[in-house]
């Protein structure tokens, strides 16, 4: 007899689950903090692999830019529908099981969750995140933070309808918290490596 509960042995069965499997880590985060870029950067440097599920959904409505495409999507029957985003919900979930991966997702902190060794909130003020999508999507600032402003709004708003909870409060269950303001992506990785201990 070894002694141990049923919920040490459990314990015990998923940390050796993860070991076998390698990391899963995740990075969410408030539009135009550098997620994508950032989760991106970080598994490279890490040598795992990398899936963005924001640009796989914005592949499916390409506009003229990101925020466009974003915005677009929740327009359409298809992107607004509960079922296409519970398939993407499912898809993370598989990815995140097999390990070895870096995750960017608005809502992956929520539906990864136990299956993640890492969660990241990336955050930043709106003024500096309409800087960025203004140098990003090559528009006026005005019209960069209008936009950001309504498909903050409109994501907000959707999923909270959809799954009961504002996507902003993924922030208190990550691990580590980051205001990306005055940092570059390659010093938002540096920062997340070491915090986190991903070299230990």
């Amino acid at each position: 007899m070894s002694g141990q509960t049923g919920e040490e042995m459990k314990n015990e069965n998923q940390t050796g689950e993860k070991e076998k499997r390698g990391r899963t880590i995740v990075v969410s985060g408030m539009p135009g903090c550098g997620s994508s870029t950032t989760a991106e950067l970080l598994a490279k440097k890490l040598k795992m692999d990398f899936f963005s599920l924001g640009k796989y959904t914005k592949k499916q409505f390409q506009d003229k830019g990101e925020t466009q495409s974003a915005i677009k999507q929740w327009s359409t029957d298809i992107g607004s529908s509960k079922e296409f985003h519970q398939k993407s919900d499912a898809m993370q979930q598989s990815l995140a099981k097999h390990g070895n991966i870096v995750i960017e997702s608005k809502l992956g902190i929520h539906f990864i969750g136990k299956l993640a060794d890492l969660k990241v909130w990336l955050e930043a003020p709106i003024h500096v995140r309409a800087q960025r999508y203004a140098k990003r999507d090559n528009l006026k600032y005005d019209e960069a933070l209008e936009m950001l402003e309504k498909k903050e709004a409109i994501e907000r708003r959707k999923w909270k309808e959809m799954y009961g909870f504002d996507y902003f409060d993924q922030r208190k269950d990550a691990d580590l918290v980051i205001d990306t303001s005055d940092k570059t992506p390659e010093e938002i990785v540096d920062q997340i490596i070491r915090m986190g201990k991903l070299f230990d």
